[in-house]
């Protein structure tokens, strides 16, 4: 377990492997630990970073610093702090409107890019997300955590084939503070990164899982209109988390992603 302290609190992450450095970003409600499996992978080879963001995991948790924008200054924060000039930035759902967020203001810092069922647009976030950005609704689910983790565990086939998913949100919600809760999704529901992809100039990918119900799996579209250098990998037995429902294709296309020399 590895933390720096930062102006907006503790920023835990965890590191595994040598190497040239790689990042992994976590999406809403989620922590560093849905990359275990991915860091033993990659850590054959690479020396893996899997950050928590602000307030989710056992980063730090003080106000006002949960915002899509904030998370972009904490991943840059961090690689300031040890010294990472660039890097290959990897993110699911929430951490790939981030990643790609970063190498828009910050391109000196990502090498490559790749998304994991990430929105492009907040809008194409599932309706039940959306909602959760208000903050009277919010507030009754935070209050009622019951009622949500009854949900996750009656809802998860529909969303992974990972039979411990609702144990591991299980771990992660007990972690997360109203503020984190409300302030991340919202934030998300009004990202829309479309006029600004064109922008981003070095090698992208976007891994989209078909049966996805937590984002529109049509978010690819937007990635293969605006980004020059982009390339698009489709799941088709897979939901929103694609290194959970087909983990042996994940790992061998991100591989092979990685691998790819940069023109």
């Amino acid at each position: 377990m590895s933390s720096i302290t930062t102006d907006q609190g503790i920023l835990h992450y965890e590191v595994y492997g040598r190497g040239q450095p790689i990042i992994l970003l976590h999406g809403w409600l989620g922590s560093w630990g849905l990359w275990q499996k991915t860091m033993a992978e990659l850590g054959q080879h690479y020396r893996t970073y899997a950050l928590d963001f602000w307030g989710f995991g056992e980063s730090g948790r003080k106000k006002q610093s949960f915002a899509v924008d904030d998370f972009v200054e904490m991943v840059d924060q961090f690689m300031e702090h040890l010294g990472i000039v660039q890097a290959p930035v990897i993110g699911h759902s929430m951490g790939g409107t981030v990643s790609l967020s970063l190498a828009i203001k910050y391109p000196n810092r990502v090498q490559k890019v790749t998304t994991i069922g990430s929105p492009i647009d907040g809008e194409s976030l599932a309706l039940l997300l959306k909602l959760a950005g208000q903050r009277w609704i919010a507030s009754i689910v935070y209050h009622s955590m019951w009622a949500l983790r009854l949900g996750i565990r009656i809802y998860s086939p529909f969303v992974t084939k990972e039979p411990r998913w609702p144990e591991m949100m299980d771990r992660d919600l007990s972690r997360t503070t109203l503020e984190s809760f409300l302030i991340s999704i919202a934030t998300l529901r009004k990202t829309n990164l479309q006029p600004y992809l064109s922008q981003i100039k070095i090698p992208a990918m976007g891994m989209y899982g078909k049966k996805d119900v937590i984002v529109n799996p049509n978010q690819w579209q937007p990635m293969q209109a605006h980004i020059p250098n982009v390339r698009i990998e489709r799941f088709e037995d897979a939901g929103h988390f694609i290194m959970l429902d087909q983990p042996e294709k994940f790992i061998t296309t991100l591989k092979d992603f990685l691998e790819e020399e940069t023109a």
